[in-house]
């Protein structure tokens, strides 16, 4: 047999080992393959656990945390119908179903606002009708560059004529030809612009009806119309342009309008001409300079029920007896 030829190591200059590259390739590969098999059921590497926040049930995958803010807008006038401005926190008082609760947001809300005005062409208007379009004008002047507005006229039936324009003389154009027919939906235009405002990307929103309230051929009735306003977040405010009507829609007129306006918080005003002016601008500066109180209901019970609000004044030492104009109450979160 032949001999086995050896070949021996080959050294560097340094004395240390040379291998050939093919030896070490050979070798790092079959590192690679056995060191998985050799761990393999011993080692598993698992995703970090996030630490559970102290007071958390370890037996619930989740914890849900459901939290109510009420914003209560709040205007506030003197014994001359003049609006307060000035007040603190600590002048104001909040109840929610007889229950006292803590402000923890207060601020005098002046922002951009969406209007929508919601004006009366019935036949019940007539000569009425030139009264209500002075009364517009006026608001008008009040404006803001900022705001936004929209018409809804209503005789039989409501119509939107202008929608979402910063353009006010577009409406009062469209009012110039505006004419006096027809029975009287009233119901029905604030119920269309209510659903026109959901348009509005604006947070203060706000309906301006100039009408004389005497509704006799609306599909929604009264009480559809209050759980209506009542869920929404829309100020309604109302100017009268009462006088001359025989009817007993017309004699409610003033009751009804005032009853909506009061639920948002807003309020009823009638046009006496001479007055006119003076009631656009204490309507223009009650709507853009409102306080907004915050609280969260003491009792969270997510039950859907309508909960009654009240809000009382504490004058600062010095000051007569103010009185507030607020919404009325909210309806609760439901499950």
């Amino acid at each position: 047999m032949g001999k086995l030829k050896h070949t021996p190591p080959e050294y560097n200059t340094s004395g240390g080992l040379i291998m050939s590259s093919r030896r070490i390739i050979l070798l790092a590969i079959v590192l690679a393959l056995a060191l998985p098999l050799a761990f393999h059921g011993q080692v598993a590497i698992q995703p970090r656990e996030k630490p559970v926040p102290k007071g958390t049930p370890t037996d619930k995958p989740t914890l849900r945390v459901d939290t109510t803010l009420v914003l209560v807008p709040v205007s506030v006038n003197d014994p001359l119908n003049r609006p307060v401005s000035g007040l603190e926190k600590e002048n104001f008082r909040v109840f929610d179903d007889q229950v006292e609760q803590t402000i923890s947001q207060f601020s005098m809300d002046d922002e951009p606002v969406t209007v929508g005005l919601v004006f009366d062409t019935s036949g019940s208007m007539g000569a009425k009708l030139s009264r209500s379009r002075m009364a517009a004008v006026e608001f008008f002047k009040t404006a803001n560059p900022e705001d936004q507005f929209f018409l809804v006229e209503f005789d039989s039936a409501p119509r939107l004529e202008v929608p979402l324009t910063s353009d006010t003389g577009l409406i009062a154009n469209q009012l110039i030809f505006s004419r006096s027919k027809g029975s009287t939906a009233l119901l029905d235009a604030i119920y269309l612009a209510l659903h026109e405002m959901k348009k509005s990307k604006m947070s203060k929103k706000a309906l301006l009806v100039i009408s004389d309230g005497g509704d006799n051929n609306s599909r929604y009735t009264p009480n559809e119309i209050q759980n209506v306003v009542r869920e929404s977040d829309v100020l309604i405010y109302a100017i009268g342009v009462f006088g001359g009507g025989s009817t007993a829609e017309e004699a409610g007129g003033p009751g009804l309008l005032a009853h909506i306006a009061e639920q948002t918080g807003g309020r009823m005003y009638e046009a006496n001409p001479v007055e006119l002016p003076n009631i656009a601008l204490k309507i223009g500066i009650d709507l853009r300079n409102r306080y907004v109180l915050g609280f969260s209901p003491r009792n969270q019970q997510r039950d859907g029920r309508y909960h009654k609000v009240l809000v009382q004044v504490v004058p600062p030492r010095g000051l007569p007896k103010l009185r507030a104009h607020w919404r009325l109450g909210y309806y609760a979160p439901a499950d």
